[in-house]
């Protein structure tokens, strides 16, 4: 039987990074990365802080990128996304999608209209349960952006991991906060995961804070040898 061909809808953070480890999992054919740079950061579809590092990204897990610019406009941007998966030659588009339906829906409308599938393996998963397995392959995140009551600036930067789960779940039962950041809580971008060739190496951040929410803004970053 042959493999599906799919694009990968990436952006570096945890959700895509698990999608796509997925699609791999499965024996899907990734045969492209796509990416949408916003140019705005209150965008309503598009991952913002530090999405210039999909290139990184992309080079780590050794997949061709192909990635335009959107304007960040609410309808506009949907037609940008559109324009970039017409061009790719595959058979469907994988998203990191877990809870939105405005993002799943209009994502399903452009594939729908395409004649392709929309794959989207961590739809209506546990929020938990994802975040576990996160730790459970050894995904190293950290959080680059948070943007809801609760959150502190000492959260830019930190990992994900089981103490960062717990503080979560707390803000979760304290403000409804998304486990996963679903809602637009916060941002993330993975420096390591199994399938990474090389690991992506911080060299330089600074914090950005502006009243109650801001983002780690990576300056310079690049890749490295991973330990043995």
């Amino acid at each position: 039987m042959t493999a599906v061909r799919v694009a990968v809808l990436a952006t570096g953070g945890k959700d895509s990074t698990l999608a796509l480890y997925h699609v791999l999992q499965e024996g899907y054919e990734v045969e492209r990365l796509a990416a949408i740079v916003p140019l705005r950061e209150d965008s309503w579809m598009f991952h913002y802080p530090n999405i210039r590092l999909v290139d990184l990204f992309a080079e780590t897990v050794g997949i061709p990128l192909v990635k335009a610019e959107s304007s960040g406009v609410q309808n506009e941007e949907l037609e940008d996304l559109k324009r970039l998966i017409e061009k790719l030659d595959v058979e469907g588009i994988v998203s990191g999608a877990i809870a939105s339906s405005y993002q799943k829906s209009k994502l399903d409308e452009i594939c729908k209209k395409l004649g392709l599938k929309s794959i989207a393996p961590l739809w209506h998963r546990d929020p938990l349960e994802i975040l576990n397995e996160m730790l459970k392959l050894k995904l190293e995140v950290i959080i680059t952006g948070v943007y809801a009551h609760g959150f502190n600036v000492d959260w830019l930067g930190k990992k994900i991991n089981k103490d960062a789960v717990e503080k979560l779940r707390t803000l979760n039962s304290l403000y409804g906060v998304s486990l996963v950041g679903e809602g637009g809580e916060y941002e993330t971008l993975v420096l390591d995961a199994p399938f990474f060739k090389k690991r992506i190496k911080i060299v330089s951040a600074e914090k950005i804070w502006k009243r109650q929410s801001g983002h780690f803004l990576i300056t310079k970053a690049k890749l490295e040898n991973k330990k043995p």
